[in-house]
Order: C-alpha cells, then sequence, then structure tokens
C-alpha cells in the first residue's frame, strides 16, 4: 500500500454564536458543551485523520482554525487565511441573518484571502432545534449550488448529526483538489 502525507489548514468560519466551536469540540472531543464561550481571535486545532482508497493510504494532518466571528477582529482575521486550503462554512438554521452572511461576508472574506484552488463546505448547524428552525434546508442547499461550495450538510454539534461526515467531506474535497483521484 502506498502513502501519502498532506498538511491542511482549514478555516471555520460564521457569525458569533452558530456553533462553530461546538462542532469543533464536537469533532475532535467527542463532546458538547453547553457553556457558550466567544473565541478569542482565533483557537488552532490539529487532527489526525487517515483515509485510504485504492491501495493508497492517505495521511491527513488538518490544522483547523477556528475563526472568532465578533466584528472586532475583521481587520486581524485575513492574517488567519494566509495557506487555507479550505474551509467550512457555517451558519444556524435558527437565524436567518446568519445565513445571509455567508454569502456577503465570510465566503467573500475567505475567497479574497485564501488559497486560490481552495474547497469549501457549507454547514446548516443546529439541527436539533429544527422545531424553531428559519432556514429551511432547501434554502442551505440552494445556497451552496450558488455559492459552488462542494457540499451542503446540516448538522447538530449537540447531538453530533453529521459533525464527522463534515470535516471528512472537506477533507476528501481538498484532496481532490490537490490532484488526488479520491
Amino acid at each position: 500500500m502506498t502513502k501519502k502525507e498532506f498538511i491542511f489548514k482549514i478555516a471555520l468560519l460564521g457569525a458569533p454564536g452558530v456553533g462553530k466551536t461546538s462542532l469543533l469540540t464536537r469533532y475532535i472531543e467527542k463532546k458538547y458543551e453547553e457553556d457558550y464561550k466567544p473565541t478569542l481571535g482565533a483557537s488552532i486545532v490539529a487532527k489526525d485523520v487517515l483515509i485510504s482508497k485504492n491501495e493508497i493510504e492517505y495521511d491527513l494532518r488538518l490544522i483547523i482554525w477556528d475563526l472568532a466571528g465578533q466584528d472586532k477582529y475583521e481587520t486581524v482575521r485575513p492574517l488567519y487565511f494566509q495557506g487555507c486550503i479550505g474551509a467550512i462554512l457555517v451558519y444556524d438554521i435558527t437565524r436567518f441573518h446568519t445565513f445571509q452572511e455567508i454569502k456577503e461576508k465570510w465566503l467573500r472574506d475567505f475567497q479574497t484571502y485564501a488559497k486560490k484552488k481552495s474547497a469549501f463546505i457549507l454547514i446548516g448547524n443546529k439541527r436539533d432545534l429544527d422545531d424553531i428552525r428559519n432556514v429551511e434546508s432547501s434554502e442551505g442547499k440552494k445556497l451552496a449550488d450558488e455559492i459552488q461550495a462542494v457540499s451542503f450538510v446540516e448538522t447538530s454539534a449537540k447531538t453530533g448529526i453529521n459533525v464527522n461526515e463534515s470535516f471528512l467531506s472537506i477533507a476528501k474535497h481538498i484532496l481532490r483538489k490537490s490532484g488526488e483521484d479520491i
């Protein structure tokens, strides 16, 4: 079996309170914390992932940058995008304005400052709050198609629904953009 190693820098982007840190905590630590603690500037976490396909073993190190969504960090945020090859754009399905900001703010910043051959996915988070949903799944899918996201997923950091799959999806799409047949 052939082994290939990659390091990918991925940004986790979205408005304050959409659940970026909770998604990352669920993915890395397999837990959910009820307390909301806003990210100050950026939090950086590494995760090693192994993917096998066609007698090739891909040994990936994902360096995930959880970027603060508050406006006061807007001037330093471009610095965090240097070397970034992927992004996870997150909105809260219960707060429509967080959905609207994806295209107008978060995607624009990512495309302006990140590497040109990058990949990004769109996540509608807080699926566990479906009863107070303000953004329909069809709207999320439509936006993902419009902005040419490589995939669209609805997740719940609280229950863990689709969290691992989302991070694995972005890793595979970055591999494809890097010329790998996966």
